[in-house]
């Protein structure tokens, strides 16, 4: 049951532009919120939706980008094409009351006005629905991400998706200090509330990727964890995504770091970054791996971000589903089967201890 079915239609102060009066909705949302028919598989758990198109950032990764020449409505190698906003709003409130739907995701990209207009779509969606929303945004301060919280936001995400400065320098550009240091206040400030996303396949190590990991898991910050997809149209369209058995080992590091398993002080790398050793025994590792959890979609609770980095029918990276046995044993064949004891320890890259340790669930 809708919180106030008028509340999308009240009268804005100003006229909003057209962009503004429609909202991205990713092909596998709009179905099952049913503004389209798509026969799939796998159904997206949580509605995502885009608000703006093109971005003032120049991510080379992304389809959004400034510089970017792909098709305005894609993110990543999805489709967003646009709805009457008050018509989506109520389709996911609606969806989300009937158990279609256990959260809503807003992407957001930077654009003249980007944030109030971003709060404003919020503020009407949470006054429509108890939905728990969350946001992946470009915010300045402090100030700005308790203003999204209060707005009805539960998490809002701070994207990173570069895990070190040389990467997000040659990725991103802009200043990696500055936005890791109002990621790190944001965690303490807000704890619980705060998130990020990380991508692997950008020329970072291994090593690199999981001492990133386990900062983020010390300081309580949510990881989405993604795989760099080429996308035509983009700067790195051309460039490859990591191998399935470099990805695999990455997200057996964010699950192992994330149930509290074990420590990347206690993990082995080779002199080239690569992970040789978590620690654990053989045995003992399979054993925790056996459910295939750290093979699925990792980030919110409810998100399982069916396709966003491979094609249906071709090799899944993030499963947004739980695995079958055989896909689970396939899994953590990629994963181990370059792991070795008896290659030397190269101590990771030392990790901030300024803060107090906290340890989220996977």
């Amino acid at each position: 049951m809708l919180r106030d079915p008028e509340v999308v239609i009240t009268a804005e102060p100003r006229v909003a532009s057209q962009a503004e009066q429609t909202v991205g909705v990713s092909a596998g949302t709009a179905a099952v919120i049913g503004l389209q028919h798509l026969c799939q598989r796998d159904k997206p758990t949580t509605a995502y939706l885009m608000i703006g198109e093109r971005c003032g950032c120049d991510c080379a990764f992304c389809t959004q980008s400034r510089s970017s020449t792909a098709r305005s409505h894609f993110l990543s190698r999805i489709v967003w094409p646009p709805y009457p906003l008050p018509h989506v709003l109520h389709a996911v409130a609606n969806s989300f009351a009937q158990g279609d739907i256990v959260r809503c995701c807003f992407q957001v990209t930077v654009f003249p006005g980007y944030f109030q207009h971003t709060l404003s779509v919020i503020e009407q969606l949470h006054a429509l629905s108890p939905i728990p929303i969350c946001t992946s945004i470009v915010a300045s301060s402090l100030d700005a991400i308790q203003a999204l919280l209060e707005s009805g936001v539960e998490r809002v995400t701070l994207a990173l998706d570069a895990v070190c400065e040389r990467v997000y320098r040659e990725t991103k550009g802009g200043d990696w200090q500055s936005r890791l240091k109002l990621l790190r206040l944001a965690a303490e400030r807000f704890p619980g509330r705060i998130g990020t996303h990380l991508i692997a396949g950008l020329g970072e190590t291994e090593q690199e990727m999981c001492t990133t990991l386990q900062e983020m898991v010390d300081r309580g910050i949510m990881v989405g964890l993604f795989s760099f997809t080429p996308v035509p149209g983009t700067a790195w369209a051309s460039h490859s995504p990591p191998s399935l058995s470099s990805y695999r080992r990455i997200q057996v590091a964010r699950y192992l770091l994330a149930t509290g398993t074990c420590r990347i002080e206690d993990w082995s790398f080779s002199p080239t970054g690569q992970i040789l050793s978590y620690g654990l025994h053989p045995s003992r590792l399979r054993e925790l791996l056996a459910d295939g959890q750290a093979f699925e979609t990792a980030g919110c609770p409810g998100c399982n971000r069916p396709y966003y980095n491979e094609r249906p029918g071709r090799t899944i990276y993030n499963y947004p589903r739980p695995l079958s046995t055989e896909e689970i044993e396939t899994a953590i064949s990629f994963a181990l089967t370059e792991l070795s004891d008896e290659q030397p320890m190269i101590s990771p890259v030392p990790i901030s201890n300024d803060h107090e340790t906290r340890r989220s669930q996977a």
